[in-house]
């Protein structure tokens, strides 16, 4: 049974709408981003079944309370689940770093983040 599912990856970006405006140019069309109206701090583009997320660091430091500096390479792998609390149970119990908790986000998803062995960010997510 698959617990996890739609990989997605997410790169941390300075500036959300400069990014997504570069990959609208490489074909990629926009299909989330929050918030609606003003700057963004998150926007998802897709191109022929893959989505890539662009995230400002800001806030991942802000919203999510995770170290992240524009333009240091970082990235994030995002899976979601219907259970992220059962889900972070059983990776902890494997010894995986847990980073941060289960906690609300945008006020309809929970989500949590863990650390792969090389320390690259896993982000698990659910909707609430």
């Amino acid at each position: 049974m698959a617990r996890f599912r739609s990989p997605q990856v997410v790169l941390l970006v300075e500036d959300a709408e400069r990014a997504a405006a570069f990959y609208a140019r490489l074909g990629f069309e926009e299909a989330f981003r929050t918030p609606a109206v003003g700057a963004p701090i998150h926007v998802d583009v897709a191109l022929d079944g893959m989505r890539l997320g662009l995230a400002t660091s800001a806030s991942v430091r802000d919203d999510h309370g995770l170290p992240a500096a524009p333009g240091d390479g970082r990235a994030a792998v995002v899976v979601w689940t219907d259970d992220v609390p059962g889900e972070l149970a059983r990776l902890e119990q494997a010894g995986v770093p847990v980073l941060r908790r289960a906690s609300p986000w945008l006020g309809r998803l929970l989500i949590a983040w863990v650390a792969d062995p090389d320390g690259h960010l896993v982000q698990l997510v659910q909707e609430a």
